[in-house]
């Protein structure tokens, strides 16, 4: 397992150095941007909270005095909720900003012997995932076909949780798994991936299940509740 930091020195769009012999492209892809902003940088929940507190700081500003009834719109200081909004939809501009950036240098790509996973906006890394190397894989879907697919690497193979983010299976930070996140057509990337690693397993029995109840399965297991490639 490899990382590099040679986005711009690649010999090909993804790949930090030419395919040897024998090795070629199958398929290559990148977050869909908008689903990356919901699930990765939870812009959806982020935005819900806000409007929480807006609503809050809107009773508190027209509460009534002792006494007294509600306060008219025109005996209101305005100024601390516009100054809130603006902060709050400030952040949310830049969670969007972050995660199109995010979406947009990030390309995954599948040849015949490895996944190949270039991240990153500042300090851009590519990870060199041999089929080899992968224990096991999950799909995650979303809504219109899109969905994450994450790998599960063997025990001696670890990359950092930071190093990752966010193109890593949330909750799984001892032992952190890869995810190609937010794939269009994910169920069929996934099938792809099956595919490929059981063309370099020649002979092997290959399953490509749950690793958690909420994650689907492509195809079902045989007395494997973790989805593990055996």
């Amino acid at each position: 397992m490899k990382a590099t930091h040679e986005h711009e020195w690649e010999a090909a769009p993804g790949l930090p150095s030419a395919l040897p012999a024998g090795e070629h492209v199958v398929w290559q892809g990148s977050p869909a941007w908008r689903h990356l902003a919901v699930h990765a940088f939870h812009v959806r929940k982020i935005a819900v909270y806000f409007t929480f507190m807006l609503a809050v700081q809107v009773l508190n500003l027209t509460a009534p005095d002792s006494g007294t009834g509600w306060k008219a719109a025109a005996d209101v200081e305005w100024k601390p909720l516009l100054v809130a909004a603006s902060l709050y939809a400030f952040a949310l501009g830049l969670l969007l900003g972050t995660a199109w950036l995010s979406a947009s240098s990030t390309l995954y790509t599948l040849t015949n012997k490895r996944v190949v996973m270039r991240i990153g906006i500042v300090l851009t890394l590519t990870f060199n995932l041999p089929y080899k190397r992968i224990a096991g894989a999950s799909v995650k879907p979303y809504a219109n076909g899109l969905g994450d697919i994450a790998l599960a690497l063997h025990p001696e193979d670890r990359i950092g949780w930071a190093h990752l983010w966010p193109h890593q299976r949330a909750w799984h930070v001892t032992q952190p798994q890869p995810t190609l996140r937010c794939l269009p057509n994910s169920q069929q990337v996934g099938e792809q991936l099956l595919r490929l690693w059981r063309a370099e397993h020649a002979g092997q029995h290959l399953q490509l299940g749950d690793v958690a109840v909420s994650h689907a399965t492509l195809a079902p297991p045989k007395n494997n509740t973790q989805g593990m490639l055996a």
